[in-house]
């Protein structure tokens, strides 16, 4: 499959191959850091490829298993959360649809 990729698309691969090294170097970030950052954003997004190929980049980055687990957590808190916050928004729902009925019944009074 990668060989297909690549004859189909030689320059969009090219040109991703080197924006995931540029990514992936050493910055204001370590790699180290920004493996961990890609293993918490994989759980996110559920991509197992990403899961396995970023794991197996933090270990070699010389993350340990509880800083890999650490940062799954994270991903995780940061999902449920934004479900809750997310709440917000069949609450104001619900909000107009009740103000909207009960104006709807005043109107019949």
């Amino acid at each position: 499959m990668a060989t297909q990729r690549r004859e189909m698309a030689p320059d969009a691969l090219t040109a991703f191959m080197a924006f995931n090294r540029a990514v992936f170097a050493d910055g204001a970030l370590p790699v180290k850091t920004k493996e961990l950052i890609a293993v918490a954003v994989a759980h996110v997004t559920q991509c197992p490829y990403c899961i396995r190929g970023h794991t197996a980049g933090a270990l070699k980055q010389g993350a340990t298993q509880q800083e890999i687990m650490e940062a799954i957590w994270v991903a995780a808190e940061m999902r449920a959360g934004a479900a809750y916050a997310h709440s917000a928004l069949a609450i104001d729902e619900m909000n107009r649809r009740a103000a909207s009925q009960e104006a709807h019944r005043d109107e019949h009074r």
